[in-house]
């Protein structure tokens, strides 16, 4: 059975983060994943994703580029995600997202590409 597992994610006021993924299950192999989030009210928007050939391409949400870093562990299929300087405007459900081209896109990931979430609440 395909499933994502996070893990991480938390309350701080201001500072730093980190979320992890583990992909696991699929029948055909990933070759990339990421992060999506949504804030209560707001438009579910594409986070960072990287491509797991080992070259270390990443693209970001503008808003985040500098600040978070999103990176392929050495377990297969499994990515991270440091947040530094995390603002209030951070707060959201992340997901981790084992579809890049629906991370990227409205239509979002397929169903089965996603995970169940974990919360980061950023207070000032």
């Amino acid at each position: 059975q395909a499933r994502l597992e996070e893990s991480g994610g938390g309350s701080v006021q201001a500072g730093s983060l980190r979320l992890s993924c583990a992909a696991s299950g699929y029948t055909d192999r990933r070759t990339c994943m990421g992060w999506f989030r949504q804030a209560p009210g707001k438009e579910r928007e594409g986070v960072a994703s990287i491509y797991l050939d080992g070259g270390g391409r990443a693209y970001y949400l503008d808003s985040v580029r500098g600040r978070f870093t999103i990176s392929q562990e050495n377990a297969e299929n499994t990515v991270s995600l440091q947040m530094d300087c995390l603002k209030p405007e951070d707060t959201a459900m992340y997901y981790c997202a084992a579809d890049c081209e629906g991370l990227w896109s409205p239509r979002g990931p397929g169903r089965e590409y996603w995970g169940q979430g974990t919360q980061v609440t950023v207070s000032s």
